[in-house]
């Protein structure tokens, strides 16, 4: 049980939830991350959630207070099972792991460093320098395994595209005296360390390799410069450059030389090079369009121009008689070809990296008669289970390898409680579970799983295609419970005819598209490129080629396939930590944002059911959840008892145990072991717990008010009771309403209508007030995403159209809104005009015009003339266009009453004024626009400029509300660029943001 924590946090062990549901473990993870608890156990697992922040969790002072310390005596932390593991390895010379699993982004990359960090700071107190020395490299080979094995992904800025195993030895004094890596690639090509030879590279090393800088001028870089432009990863070079040197540096200090060290990032430069090559073909021969490259490749890798040309061309045969003959590759195979030597030049070069630091860090000349025995910690960090949109080849293994890894985990946690419970004398009742065994052996079977499958089709002679692959795993494996396709299940529309088939793994059902799977599979790789390498000058390539050292005649044997390979590896993986005694940290990803405050809960569902957390929590449920000694189960809860209180007088610290479990009265839920007590149900040490609680502060408060401190508690429990009941019912139905809430609005953001037409639950009483802020704030949220993307210049018109609408929504139907609104019309066709508009605005002061256009005015005599109309701020004036705007009369605008218009078509127009002098005039047409409705303009201007300068009607809307909608909601992404077409597409819609 872990201390210094209030049940305000949580429950620090999940073994300690009251029922074993997904959906109370949900609850405390969400409760434990939003307090900033990311750490928390399952017996000795440790489940991080991945904060997305820095946090002050793993300094010096952190590292001093678990030191030394059991798991339950401090918060759960990394640092705890790092030391647990520690100890056991260093106490019982057991060989212990730390098995890292989680997804993409989860965290494990950054576990797997505090985890290096504690084991290093705790290690060689007297500072030994030889012990300083290798716990150095073991720390700077991080650094280069992240450069050369991670890589920005569009979920994670730091995504390891390779599994690591470390083991670090330690000699009987528990320190570090070496170790040994494993590395398990599967993506080649993309990673930082190729940026950081771009970006951050002197210009004098760029130019030596024939480089520039710019990540996309190369292929194979290309797509991951583009997604760091738009990307939270900085596409400065300042990043970049400190990266570059940090890992110079690293490199150095492991051990590589100079020459190493130039070969590596000569062959980098080589491989950049090599996806830039393209070919031509002129129907019978294939050509390499520009020598240029080659010739630079060529310097790069220390080999002959001409033999790169060839190897890229032509493809060395022996016949079946012993002739060698060279056969012209298609345009399409030389590319396959290129690509292929790159990806594998980059996969060699990872693998001699491994090498060469596994050759400085293991263990040399040690004898254990003289030093004792060598013990080791192995540090899992691998990809966790995988289930894409499209799911291929990569995956496929990925999920293979957490099934071998699952199956690991139940076993030896199922061994570990037997072998507890056998030491103690326990009665072990056998606990079923689901054995994965089966989907394994449907995996990696011989002569009948699917990798077994594919080799076959690999091997074929002929045409084989993964459609004819597909078909024979069909066959095959048509009888088997965890496989299926389309061509099996012709219902499941899910699936495509000839390209998916569906696994059921044990943390659910995964579709593979076969598509490429046979390509991935086999070694495309020509032995033409394996010679030229192995004839390089350049001792780096040479050691990473030692199979181009046999002639074409001498190669007879076909290299084993991607998936045997990676099988072979996980095999090898699975037996060596199934001698080491494991613990566990599960690394979970909150969520796709990056956010240090939103845990998403499908996200985190999906990931505790392929991690198998809740089968962990019940395994260790299963037989009993709590166990402690009874030494230190005495020191902790003999307060709750009066036999035991403040000493006991009993024979054993066992006899008083049993008197404690007696006087609580659940002795049917507890066994005694030989130095242990064991607790089935967490219910029975949640009542010890909340005794201990309460006795504590009186203890030390009101010892000599015992008597009546106990009858306060009594009353004191009874009415909490009575509250606790009211309480929990009044949050459980204003949390059912939040609830129904996010389910019915979990998805808003990608709807057309942002939500508009979902309906609200009903909430309960309490919630009322809220409940309607809420749905204001919607709306509000609503009006913000239709009307954030409107430029400043716009905003008038806007302003305009939306009074408008609120004057005269139901009353005329044309308007004018589907178009776009020029105001001063006459402006914009009459020069003589604009003289004449400076003119007046000099002499009477206007600030603008509102509105101006030609119309035809109707006196009482209904008689017609043609006049023009200017509405300015502070004056209405009329003018005889045909005597150069000339001015025939002027009233002020604040003496103008009211605006009268009619619901149908024309253009009549009655201006009121408080004198009774009205004005009646036809708003003419556009010359250019004959069906042109001026009338809603007019109003909506008028009825704007109003609004604004008295602030009396529609002012909050015009200049509080939208301004405010504006400043805090979110963007919309594909709104129009004027408010005009939206209006035309539903005019309700803009009611509704004036009727906010």
């Amino acid at each position: 049980m872990a201390e210094l924590e209030g049940l305000e946090f949580g429950k620090s062990d999940f073994v300690l939830l009251d029922e074993v549901t997904m959906e109370q473990f949900m609850e405390n993870l969400k409760l434990r991350f939003e307090k900033g608890r990311i750490y928390t156990y399952i017996g000795e697992v440790v489940v991080s959630v991945n904060p997305y922040r820095q946090m002050d969790i793993y300094g010096k002072d952190t590292i001093d207070a678990y030191r030394g310390r059991e798991l339950y005596e401090n918060p759960p932390h990394l640092y705890a099972v790092s030391d647990a593991a520690y100890k056991a390895m260093k106490r019982r010379a057991k060989d212990t792991c730390i098995v890292i699993s989680g997804e993409s982004g989860a965290g494990k990359t950054e576990a797997s460093k505090y985890i290096m960090q504690y084991i290093a700071a705790i290690t060689n107190p007297s500072q030994r320098a030889e012990v300083e020395s290798v716990k150095n490299v073991l720390l700077k080979s991080n650094c280069v395994l992240e450069a050369f094995g991670n890589a920005k992904t569009n979920r994670n800025d730091n995504s390891s595209r390779f599994g690591k195993y470390m083991d670090i030895n330690f000699n009987f004094n528990g320190d570090p005296t070496g170790g040994h890596i494993n590395n398990y690639l599967l993506e080649k090509v993309n990673v930082f360390v190729c940026f950081q030879l771009l970006r951050g590279g002197s210009d004098e090393m760029l130019e030596s390799f024939h480089l520039q800088n710019d990540a996309a001028a190369y292929i194979y870089t290309r797509e991951g410069a583009a997604a760091t432009v738009s990307s939270t990863y900085p596409a400065t070079s300042n990043n970049d450059r400190s990266s570059h040197k940090a890992v110079m540096n690293a490199l150095g200090v492991i051990g590589f030389s100079e020459e190493e060290i130039s070969s590596i990032y000569q062959i980098l430069a080589s491989i950049l090079l090599l996806g830039n090559i393209q070919f031509e073909s002129d129907g019978e021969n294939v050509q390499v369009l520009g020598q240029e490259a080659v010739k630079h490749i060529s310097e790069l890798t220390s080999t002959d121009p001409d033999s790169v040309t060839k190897s890229l061309l032509f493809r060395t045969v022996a016949t079946g008689g012993g002739e060698v003959i060279e056969k012209g590759h298609s345009e399409q195979d030389a590319c396959f070809g290129r690509d292929a030597f790159a990806k594998a030049l980059y996969e060699r070069l990872f693998g001699w990296i491994v090498s060469r630091i596994n050759s400085i860090i293991e263990v040399k000349d040690y004898n254990p008669v003289l030093h004792g025995k060598n013990t080791v910690i192995g540090v899992l960090d691998i990809y966790g289970f995988e289930i894409f949109d499209n799911n291929s080849f990569e995956q496929f293994c990925i999920n293979y390898c957490n099934e071998k890894l699952q199956q690991l985990f139940i076993e030896l946690i199922l061994q570990q409680e037997q072998g507890e419970y056998q030491r103690e004398g326990i009665t072990w009742q056998h606990i079923d579970y689901f054995n994965n065994q089966i989907i394994v052996d449907l995996v990696e079977q011989p002569h009948k799983g699917i990798i077994s499958i594919l080799d076959e089709a690999c091997l074929s002679v002929g045409k084989v295609t993964d459609t004819v692959c597909l078909d024979s795993m069909d066959t095959k494996l048509s009888q088997h419970p965890h496989y299926t396709s389309r061509k099996l299940s012709p219902t499941d529309k899910t699936m495509d005819f000839q390209k998916h088939f569906r696994i059921r793994h044990y943390a659910g059902d995964v579709t593979y598209s076969v598509e490429g799977f046979l390509d991935k599979n086999k070694d495309l790789l020509f032995q033409d490129f394996k010679r030229l390498m192995y004839n390089s000058s350049n001792p780096v390539l040479k050691e990473m080629w030692p199979d181009g050292q046999l002639s074409i005649t001498e190669v007879t044997k076909r290299p084993l396939t991607a998936a045997t390979l990676f099988k072979n590896s996980i095999v090898a993986l699975v037996d060596k930590l199934a001698c080491k005694e494991p613990y566990y940290v599960r690394c979970i990803k909150p969520n796709e944002m990056k956010s240090p405050v939103l845990l998403d809960d499908a996200r985190c569902q999906h990931q505790v059911a392929y991690l198998g957390l809740l089968e962990n929590v019940m395994v260790r449920r299963a037989g009993f959840a709590y166990r402690q000694p009874y030494a230190r189960f005495l020191q902790r809860y003999k307060m709750t008892c009066e036999y035991t209180w403040p000493n006991h007088l009993m024979g054993s610290d066992r006899e008083a145990v049993e008197a404690i479990v007696t006087q609580h009265g659940f002795q049917d839920d507890v066994a005694y072991g030989h130095t242990k007590l064991f607790v089935r149900t967490p219910r029975s040490l949640f009542s010890l717990e909340q005794e201990r609680a309460a006795l504590i502060p009186i203890l030390v408060l009101f010892l000599q008010k015992v008597w009546r401190g106990a009858l306060a508690r009594s009353r004191c429990r009874r009415m909490r009771a009575v509250y606790t009941i009211m309480g929990v019912y009044k949050r459980f139905k204003v949390k059912a309403h939040f609830w129904e809430v996010e389910r019915r609005f979990a998805g808003v953001r990608t709807t057309a209508d942002y939500g508009k037409s979902v309906d609200w639950p009903t909430p309960p009483a309490a919630l009322s007030q809220f409940h309607n802020i809420t749905v204001m704030l919607h709306r509000r949220w609503w009006a913000r995403q239709i009307v954030k993307n409107i430029p400043p210049s716009d905003m008038l018109e806007v302003r305009a159209k939306v009074s408008a609408l609120t004057a005269l929504s139901g009353e005329r139907k044309d308007w004018g809104v589907g178009r776009a609104w020029e105001r001063d019309y006459l402006a914009n066709t009459s020069s003589g005009f604009i003289r004449v508009s400076k003119e007046l605005k000099n002499k009477d002061e206007f600030s603008q015009i509102l509105f101006s256009g030609s119309c035809r005015k109707v006196n009482r005599f209904n008689r017609s003339t043609d006049r023009s109309l200017v509405v300015t701020d502070k004056y209405i004036y009329k003018l005889e266009p045909k005597k150069q705007y000339k001015v025939l009369k002027k009233v002020p605008l604040d003496s103008f009453t009211g605006v009268s218009v009619t619901s149908g078509v024309d253009q009549m127009v009655a201006l009121h004024t408080s004198s009774q002098d009205d004005v009646l005039l036809c708003l003419q047409r556009g010359e250019l626009s004959p069906n042109q409705d001026r009338v809603g303009e007019l109003v909506g201007s008028l009825v704007d400029h109003f609004t604004r300068s008295e602030n009396v009607g529609m002012s909050d809307i015009s200049k509080n509300l939208l301004p405010c909608i504006c400043r805090n909601l979110v963007l919309i992404e594909d709104y129009h660029r004027t408010f005009a077409p939206f209006l035309t597409k539903k005019d309700s819609d803009l009611v509704n943001i004036v009727s906010i």
